[in-house]
């Protein structure tokens, strides 16, 4: 019996928070197809690789970034057989979390790669998809789970947690109400004992992730 031939490949929605807003990784394509578009970080797996290796590896190679090591997750698959105009190709998508980091640097087949707005982007492929997925992933993440500290460092204050969630929400959120959501749900967050230095205004209290993997009760979106 014979099988048909097609490649896997992986495309990664690497987001962060950067002056106040959602944005995503990209990079413009060095080669055809679509030479000059904006994508999203990937390439195709490697015979040796299994998927997130594959997945870190691109990012690296393509951005000069190190592969994420914090929140990691899988999207979804994208089977479309016209997807690729080079043929027929399988890709798996990731979602990857990250505090913001240095402008990144293009390499192998990007001729530029940038943190750019999320938004109506016009990307190569069917990248449009894949990113609005992730976004929705990522919005709805946080109204279950405490990963909205994957934007933040180690340490953070309360106030610019909830400015994550203002970002990724989309959503001017009250503070008052944020605060004590945040450290009454149990495990949500931890308090390190320190407080802010050096800054104007009063000093904040210091916090970490907690511990809890579900939030309950969730904090959800208006409307939500």
């Amino acid at each position: 019996m014979s099988y048909p031939v097609f490649a896997v490949t992986v495309d990664l929605v690497v987001l962060t928070v950067r002056e106040g807003e959602l944005q995503v990784l990209l990079v413009r394509r060095g080669c055809e197809p679509f030479l000059g578009e904006w994508a999203l970080p990937g390439g195709f797996v490697l015979a040796d690789e299994d998927l997130p290796t594959a997945a870190r590896r691109e990012l690296a190679e393509e951005t000069g970034l190190d592969g994420p090591g914090g929140h990691l997750e899988q999207i979804a698959s994208y089977g479309d057989p016209d997807r690729d105009p080079r043929g027929r190709v399988v890709t798996v998508a990731y979602l990857a979390l990250l505090p913001d980091l240095p402008t990144p640097t293009a390499g192998t087949d990007a001729a530029e790669a940038e943190w750019r707005p999320v938004g109506e982007l016009g990307l190569a492929f069917d990248h449009d998809r894949i990113l609005a997925d992730g976004v929705e992933r990522a919005r709805s993440k946080l109204e279950y789970t405490p990963l909205a500290a994957a934007f933040c460092p180690p340490e953070f204050t309360i106030a610019a947690l909830r400015q994550v969630y203002e970002a990724v929400w989309g959503e001017t959120i009250d503070p008052r109400n944020f605060h004590r959501k945040a450290t009454s749900t149990p495990g949500f967050v931890s308090a390190t004992g320190a407080s802010t230095e050096g800054e104007p205004g009063r000093p904040a209290r210091l916090f970490r992730r907690g511990e809890a993997a579900v939030l309950n009760p969730p904090l959800l979106r208006r409307g939500a």
